[in-house]
């Protein structure tokens, strides 16, 4: 008996033991989900309380623990992977908040950098409890969620989650394995930084000026910058860290799709004990000197000047054969004619106001571009084009040209006469104005070697800019300048007569067209209401050439015409008012049907999935960019090509100035269209001509 009774107690025992072992146990097991697994993850809804009152605010979380060299997104995940997603199925009357984001770590892989976390991380939010909860019942919380997590490849994973937590009179925390838990997200917190931050930009580079009270050498060892969206800052980058007595500067490499304006981020700080603080800023964007940015300007002009040079040089010179320059071949070729029966000195004098005429229009582009990117703005080769002010202007000068080659009117004539001398240096002058005019129409497209050495000259010192803008207009100006110094061709044309009245007059057609192009290019940038001021401009336009041409031949009363020209010109200053102020649309002629609308973050997260990327840059008023796009990448050729390698074609429409393709093309040292780059999985982009053939774009591909 006395056995019996021994064996009894200790059974007895026992059974309290593991009854208390269980009620200890039980807060634990309330305050987390079920669990999901994987090889590489193990992750759960967890709950920084085991009980809950009505009307309480807890915390509650996505816990992840990572195998080890596995790592997990923040927000902003970098150049790889995602950030998780996670949704709730509530009782009503609850409510929960956005991921309170802990502080990242960067990671960096080949070329390729990821912000995000190891081992064990929680992403805590708020949860709001009912009012009306009745203790004794149970708060059901369900979730569903999807994360991606990386080594050397990333595997998407997901998951569904059951959190039960009793509603009781008082709260009850969690266990502390949990409330660990959180701890780890707590020690990555970000704070509100006590300081004022400012972000500028120049050339390729960002820097980061943060002062106040508190930033010393001791108190900041090393520090990196995670920015808040992506296509700020190129995250694989060096950034460079300069501390001083309350400031410290940081010189960050711009990313490729990076847009200027205010910015948000953490700046992740180390101080001389080793502890890492996470401090959440918000950027002014500010302007920095060129000496502040030199460093950030790391990336000197990629060619030496007098490689830049030589490529304008060529560049200009098959300028020449662009589609751009179409509209001004009809100018040139009544100019060549006219020098029919000229003598020597004429002939060259000619060619040289028209070699001055280009010379004089890219100096003055080239200080344009210069004085505007010196103010911070962001322009290209061609920027002028995407004003519709510009583009009516252009139209209607078109329009006006045509008329007087049709002979409406004369340019230059005077209604009582003028002398030979007169007439000679109108002819001059008009040579030199030819020059001019075929600068302003060819500027729309690029050519080959154009991009780079244009791309190069606007990052490199003023004086290698003008050199180089130089070297291409003489490349442009060549082939008439030759034929100017050796005018033996042009003695070889029929002596002047009519042959030349007929085929001035011809030669306004092709003025005409232009003018009808240039209205649908306004159309595409302003609407259907800059469409109608560039016709009503257009009809001002042919009533002042029809009025001039009348004053011209010699009226009794010559008053009334020139008074009504007068006022035909007046109303087009006042159509240019209007046309100044008009909003512009967003193109829609450009969008193919196969093609996605340009996007950095999409062309980044389409890399990142190993995805093939065909980028093409166009715009309404690049002539070459739609010959391309007809004779090219609209064929069957080309888009079974693509198909065949599932490659995404991209389009971005520079109609209108956008700054994140703006961004894209000086990401390449391009500052024009067309640009072409095709992105093949899991390597840098290979650059295409700016003249495409099929056998180009689909040897690209296939390769």
């Amino acid at each position: 008996m006395p056995r019996f009774f021994a064996a009894a107690v200790r059974t007895s025992w026992r059974a309290v033991t593991a009854v208390l072992l269980v009620a200890t146990l039980l807060p634990a097991l309330a305050a987390e989900s079920n669990l999901q697994q994987s090889p590489r993850t193990t992750v759960s809804l967890v709950s920084d309380h085991a009980a809950v009152s009505p009307g309480q605010t807890l915390r509650i979380g996505l816990r992840q623990r990572l195998a080890p060299h596995w790592h997990t997104y923040w927000k902003n995940p970098g150049d790889a992977g995602s950030p998780p997603n996670i949704a709730f199925t509530l009782p009503q009357g609850a409510t929960v908040g956005a991921i309170d984001w802990p502080g990242p770590d960067r990671f960096i892989i080949g070329p390729v950098a990821s912000y995000g976390y190891e081992n064990e991380i929680v992403f805590p939010m708020r949860l709001t409890v009912p009012q009306d909860a009745r203790p004794g019942s149970q708060l059901v919380i369900e979730s569903s969620g999807d994360w991606v997590v990386c080594e050397k490849e990333c595997i998407p994973e997901e998951g569904k989650f059951r959190l039960s937590l009793p509603v009781e009179a008082s709260p009850r925390p969690a266990a502390a394995e949990i409330r660990a838990a959180f701890s780890i997200a707590d020690a990555r917190r970000p704070q509100a930084a006590p300081w004022k931050a400012s972000l500028a930009a120049g050339g390729s580079g960002l820097q980061l000026l943060v002062k106040g009270e508190g930033i010393t050498s001791q108190s900041v060892r090393s520090a990196l910058f995670f920015p808040e969206r992506w296509g700020l800052i190129d995250h694989v980058a060096p950034q460079s860290l300069e501390v001083g007595q309350g400031e410290l500067s940081m010189k960050l490499q711009k990313a490729q799709g990076y847009a200027p304006g205010p910015a948000k981020g953490l700046l992740a700080i180390t101080d001389g004990g080793g502890r890492k603080r996470w401090f959440a800023l918000e950027l002014a964007p500010a302007t920095a000197s060129a000496g502040e940015l030199a460093a950030a300007d790391a990336k000197p002009a990629s060619l030496p000047l007098w490689q830049m040079a030589v490529f304008a040089f060529i560049g200009g010179l098959i300028l020449n054969l662009m589609p751009c320059v179409f509209p001004v071949l009809a100018i040139k070729a009544t100019a060549f004619a006219g020098m029919s029966g000229s003598d020597r000195r004429e002939v060259r004098l000619s060619a040289v106001f028209y070699t001055l005429g280009v010379l004089a229009a890219f100096m003055a582009l080239a200080i344009g571009l210069l004085a505007v990117r010196a103010g911070g703005g962001a322009v290209g080769w061609g920027f002028q084009f995407q004003s519709p002010l510009f583009v009516a202007s252009m139209c209607w000068l078109m329009l006006a040209i045509g008329l007087n080659l049709s002979g409406v009117f004369e340019v230059g004539s005077s209604l009582a006469g003028t002398g030979q001398q007169l007439a000679e240096r109108k002819g001059h002058a008009g040579s030199f104005f030819t020059g001019l005019l075929a600068v302003v129409v060819a500027t729309p497209c690029t050519a080959p070697f154009m991009g780079a050495a244009i791309g190069s000259a606007l990052v490199a010192p003023a004086y290698v800019s003008l050199v180089v803008f130089a070297m291409m207009g003489l490349g442009l100006a060549l082939p008439f300048l030759l034929l100017g110094l050796f005018p033996a061709v042009a003695r070889r044309l029929p002596r002047p007569g009519m042959w030349m009245v007929t085929l001035r007059q011809a030669m306004a057609f092709p003025m005409y067209a232009t003018a009808a192009w240039l209205l649908w290019v306004l159309a595409q940038q302003a609407g259907e209401a800059g469409l109608r001021t560039a016709l009503a401009g257009a009809v001002l336009v042919g009533l002042v050439g029809w009025l001039v041409g009348l004053g011209q031949q010699g009226v009794k009363k010559p008053w009334w015409p020139r008074g009504f020209a007068v006022l035909g010109m007046a109303g087009l200053f006042g159509l240019m008012a209007v046309l100044h102020t008009t909003e512009p649309v967003a193109p829609s002629s450009q969008q193919a049907t196969n093609a996605e609308p340009y996007s950095a973050e999409r062309l980044a997260s389409l890399r990142a999935a190993g995805k093939p990327v065909f980028v093409n840059m166009t715009a309404a008023w690049c002539i070459t960019c739609l010959v391309n796009e007809r004779t090219t990448l609209s064929t069957a050729a080309v888009q079974q090509a693509m198909q065949a390698q599932e490659v995404v074609y991209m389009k971005g429409d520079w109609t209108n100035r956008d700054p994140a393709i703006t961004a894209f093309l000086q990401s390449f040292q391009r500052d024009g269209l067309p640009f072409y780059a095709f992105y093949p999985p899991g390597k840098e982009a290979v650059v295409l001509p700016p003249v495409l053939t099929q056998a180009i774009v689909t040897e690209a591909i296939e390769q």
